[in-house]
C-alpha cells in the first residue's frame, strides 16, 4: 500500500481500516504530500463510513464447486459483502469484481438480493435439477445485520421447506435463532444442521477483528439454544492465526461441546489476493510489536509466501507450525467426543411446482 493511503488508526466499528485498491481498479488514486499533510485522509478522526444497501435482482442464485477441500458443492449466498467487518475474511477479495475495495467497501456496501427466493424456487423446480444439501452463508454471512431489515435469508428457507430440500448454516451472529421455527421442524427430519464459526473467546479481540459480529458469549448461548431444540449444531474454529489466537483452539472447543455442539473443525487463516494487504495493516495497527513474527509464521505453513492456494493444503497449511496446529485439533476432538458431520437427507425433496396461471387448488 502507497505510504500517503496507509490507515493512520483504527476505525470504530470496523473492520478494515483504509479503501485498499482491488486488483481490478481501472484508476487508482494516489497523493503526493506537499509538506502540509494534506494529502492523508486520517479516517479515525472523520466520522465512521455508514453502510449502504443497494437492492440487487440475481439472475441466478446457486453457486457450485468442486473444491476438494470444501465440505459443500453448492450454496446460496444472500448477499454480497458483509457488515460483520472480519478482517481475516476471505470472501473479501470478491468485492473487487463491483470495482469496489476489498478494504472498507467490502463492509459498507452492500448487496441484497431480494428476487433471491423466487430465483432458488425457479431453479429446484427445473427437471435436470439433482438435489444436493445447499450451504447458506458460505462466501458471506447470511446472519449479518442487514438480514433483520430484508429477510432474505428466511425466505430462502422457507422455500426449501416447502420442497423438503436439505440445507445447512454457518454463521457467526445469535441471530439464526430468530429462525428456529423453519430450522428445528426441519432439522427433525434430517434436513437441516447449523454450525458457528468461533475465532475466539476473548470480547475484545473479537471487538477488533470482527467488530459487528455477535459476541463469543452470544454464539455460544445460540448454540445451546439450537441444540435443545434438537438442531444439530457444529463449531468452526475459523480461522487459527498463529500468536493472535492459535492458543484457544482447545479452550474453543471445550466451550462449544459444553454448549451443544456435536462436531467440529478448523480452517488456517487464509489471505488470498488483496486480503493480505488488509490484514497487514490491521496487524500493524493492533499488533505491531509482533506483526512481522505472525507474518513469518504463516509465510512457514505457505510455502514460504503469504498465501498457497493449492487445493489439499490451502484449508491446513504445511510445515512444524500446521503440523502442530493439526494434531492439537485432533486430540482435542477425541477427547471431547465430538462426532463426524451427519449427512442429510436428500430423499425427501419434491421439486416446487412452477406457478400456474390458473392457480394452485391444493
Amino acid at each position: 500500500m502507497d505510504d500517503a493511503r496507509k490507515a493512520q488508526a483504527p476505525i470504530k466499528g470496523r473492520g478494515a481500516a483504509s479503501y485498499v485498491d482491488g486488483r481490478y481498479a481501472v484508476t487508482v488514486a494516489r497523493g503526493e504530500d506537499d509538506g502540509w499533510g494534506s494529502v492523508y485522509e486520517d479516517l479515525s478522526e472523520a466520522p465512521g463510513p455508514q453502510t449502504q444497501v443497494t437492492e440487487e435482482r440475481a439472475r441466478s442464485i446457486i453457486s457450485r464447486n468442486q473444491s476438494p477441500d470444501v465440505g459443500h458443492s453448492q450454496s446460496v449466498n444472500p448477499y454480497r459483502g458483509c457488515e460483520h467487518g472480519c478482517v481475516y475474511c476471505f470472501a473479501r477479495p470478491s468485492h473487487a469484481y463491483l470495482d469496489l475495495s476489498p478494504g472498507l467497501d467490502f463492509e459498507t456496501k452492500l448487496y441484497a438480493k431480494t428476487n433471491a427466493a423466487e430465483r432458488l424456487r425457479e431453479e429446484l423446480s427445473k427437471p435436470g435439477y439433482r438435489c444436493v444439501p445447499l450451504a447458506l452463508g458460505i462466501n458471506t454471512d447470511s446472519y449479518q445485520p442487514i438480514e433483520r431489515r430484508y429477510g432474505v435469508t428466511r425466505s430462502l428457507i422457507e422455500v426449501m421447506r416447502d420442497c423438503s430440500h436439505p440445507f445447512s448454516i454457518i454463521t457467526k451472529n445469535a441471530a439464526v435463532v430468530r429462525d428456529i421455527d423453519l430450522i428445528a421442524p426441519m432439522a427433525a427430519r434430517g434436513l437441516a444442521s447449523v454450525a458457528f464459526s468461533v475465532t475466539t473467546l476473548d470480547n475484545r479481540l473479537s471487538a477488533r477483528m470482527e467488530p459487528r459480529a455477535a459476541a463469543p458469549h452470544a454464539r455460544l448461548k445460540a448454540m445451546r439454544t439450537l441444540a435443545d431444540a434438537g438442531v444439530p449444531v457444529g463449531v468452526m474454529v475459523a480461522p487459527v492465526i498463529p500468536m493472535i489466537n492459535d492458543r484457544e483452539l482447545e479452550h474453543i472447543l471445550e466451550a462449544a461441546r459444553e454448549h451443544g455442539a456435536t462436531s467440529a473443525g478448523y480452517v488456517l487463516l487464509r489471505l488470498p489476493h488483496e486480503l493480505k494487504d488488509v490484514w497487514r495493516e490491521w496487524l500493524q495497527l493492533h499488533y505491531p510489536d509482533r506483526a512481522e513474527h505472525v507474518m513469518s509464521l504463516i509465510r512457514q505453513m505457505r510455502g514460504g509466501k503469504d498465501y498457497d492456494s493449492t487445493f489439499g493444503t490451502r484449508m491446513r497449511g504445511e510445515g512444524p507450525f500446521a503440523q502442530l496446529i493439526a494434531q492439537r485439533f485432533a486430540k482435542a476432538y477425541r477427547r471431547m467426543g465430538f462426532d463426524s458431520h451427519r449427512e442429510l437427507d436428500t430423499s425427501q425433496f419434491v421439486p416446487p411446482r412452477k406457478p400456474s396461471p390458473q392457480g394452485e387448488l391444493f
